[in-house]
């Protein structure tokens, strides 16, 4: 139920009927935004480390006017800070979403858009303001937002706990919309998921999980492809911090311990980790339930008719220079310049990947410094090539793929078309603060225009305004209002891939993405590199 307008009169709050009780939002400029619902219990207690449960139903009618909790999790550093925004609101109660509609009430059966926020899964929140739905519910689309536990409390990988609570906590924010989403004027029929970095590679999980199997209809990866980080991997970063914290290495003793003491070591942990140089991290890890086997591999090899995700439509992308927000903060990017070959060699074994890349990476980009070849090298083997491989593999099925690239620089000096730019672009909400902290001022509105339009018209009808992906691979660069659609314009590159994907130490294939993570590195020289670049300084976590 929803109350409406009478004559000139403002509206009334609208109020929603959920599966557990009611809620009442407000009207802001017209879309009625509710936020702070509840779609599960906090966790908390007996609930920390475990699958999420439903919330306790409330009497009465629930207050949903202001951000709910954020999970914990550690701030960014201050070089990272001056960038990104991630605002922080106390409280157990983390386990909850946002809604903006245009038309609140059952019958409008409108699109609907579920955003997952990216943050390296140990930070971010659906409260960033970045994130603003204003513009969706004003062009149609009902837009949610969630948050899920992160870092430790979310993807720890303990012997007494289920693996990926975090995961399992946006399966339940899924199953939430499909039950509730129509009071709120959409169709849960026409759910589309997106997602930028961690955001994308969670939905590349459940595009391949059996368990999200009817959640939703379309989804976008937006610079994050379908991934599962090895366990050993995992399980070090625990280690680590359970050797920092002073007690064993167990979800039991882990919820023991202060949330601020745990915040703290993980970050300290994870310091000299990061998108460049890999390290220990924390990440969604195959565990034979929510994610029964790496979800790349599932979406490859089952093939384009019948396997997971098959009748998903997708569209997905990447910036033209990802890695510059991983490396020009904090002067990493003169850094890496300035190191050389050792930084090329380090980049290299990060990619898993023979000389022959890295020397073909050179001949096609004769001017490119250092920390460009770096920088792309890594920005391929992480996005490029999977999502590359994944519409290849999806050709000749019955939903398209759709792909594009973000090209426009930012007016910040360096960052260039960096990881995140493209946010305040898809959301249109370039003129808020925390949007020109990354993009700098007098970004061209007629850009956010005409990208924020390719994500509605997606949502509505599956179909973005350029040519599905197709033997020719063309790619949509948002650089411009007019924009262009260009023909492979990174063959040449996947080339080296593909020829490299044909050797190994000892001769056996290897897929164009690199080895598993678990695989023996390529050369002992490479990884000494890594650690000499790291003593250097290195390439630490935001």
């Amino acid at each position: 139920m929803a109350a409406g307008t009478a004559g000139t009169e403002a509206p009334t709050a609208p109020v929603v009927r959920t599966p557990y009780g009611d809620v009442r939002g407000r009207y802001e400029h017209g879309i009625a935004v509710f936020r702070g619902i509840p779609y599960a219990a906090p966790p908390v207690g007996p609930h920390r480390f475990r699958p999420p449960v439903p919330p306790e139903p409330w009497e009465g009618v629930r207050d949903a006017g202001v951000f709910g909790p954020t999970p914990p999790k550690p701030p960014y550093s201050e070089a990272f800070a001056r960038l990104l925004s991630d605002p922080v609101v106390p409280g157990d109660d983390c386990l909850n979403l946002n809604v903006w509609t245009p038309e609140p009430g059952r019958g409008a059966r409108l699109p609907v858009m579920v955003w997952i926020h990216g943050g390296a899964l140990t930070r971010g929140s659906s409260a960033v303001p970045v994130y603003d739905g204003h513009a969706f519910a004003r062009d149609g689309v009902v837009l949610v937002s969630i948050n899920y536990r992160l870092g430790v409390e979310g993807y720890g990988l303990f012997p007494d706990a289920p693996a990926n609570p975090g995961l399992r906590d946006q399966l339940a924010a899924l199953e939430w919309v499909r039950d509730a989403i129509a009071g709120f004027g959409g169709d849960p029929d026409r759910v589309t998921v997106f997602g930028q970095s961690a955001g994308a590679i969670s939905i590349g999980a459940l595009i391949a999980s059996p368990r999200a199997r009817g959640l939703f209809r379309r989804a976008v990866l937006q610079s994050g492809p379908p991934e599962a980080v090895d366990r050993d991997k995992a399980r070090r970063m625990v280690r680590r911090m359970a050797a920092r914290l002073k007690v064993p290495a167990t979800a039991t003793a882990f919820a023991e311990v202060d949330r601020a003491d745990l915040a703290e070591a993980q970050a300290e942990v994870g310091r000299l980790s990061g998108p460049v140089l890999g390290g220990p991290a924390f990440g969604i890890v195959v565990d034979g339930d929510v994610v029964p086997r790496d979800p790349l591999q599932a979406l490859l090899d089952e093939g384009p008719a019948h396997g997971p995700g098959h009748d998903v439509e997708l569209l997905m992308g990447w910036t033209s220079e990802e890695y510059r927000l991983w490396l020009v903060p904090g002067g990493l990017h003169d850094r890496v310049d300035r190191l050389g070959a050792v930084a090329l060699a380090g980049a290299r074994a990060r990619c898993h990947c023979g000389p022959e890349v890295s020397r073909g990476y050179r001949e096609l980009h004769p001017g490119a410094g250092t920390a460009e070849l770096a920088g792309q090298l890594v920005t391929d083997h992480l996005l490029r090539v999977p999502l590359h491989r994944l519409a290849d593999a999806r050709l000749g099925g019955a939903a398209p793929s759709y792909v594009y690239e973000f090209a426009w620089p930012s007016n910040v000096p360096g960052l260039g078309a960096c990881h995140a730019l493209e946010l305040g672009f898809v959301f249109d909400t370039g003129g808020v603060p925390a949007s020109v902290k990354l993009a700098g001022e007098g970004a061209p509105r007629e850009l956010a225009d005409a990208m924020h339009s390719a994500w509605v018209r997606f949502a509505v009808d599956g179909d973005p305004g350029w040519p599905a992906w197709d033997a020719s691979h063309p790619v949509r660069v948002f650089d411009d209002p007019d924009g262009r659609v260009v023909r492979g314009p990174y063959d040449r590159e996947l080339a080296l891939w593909e020829a490299d994907s044909v050797r190994s130490p000892k001769g056996a294939p290897v897929p164009a993405g690199g080895p598993s993570p678990a695989s023996p590195p390529r050369s002992t020289a490479a990884l000494s590199a890594v650690r000499r670049f790291r003593r250097s300084g290195g390439v630490g976590r935001p």
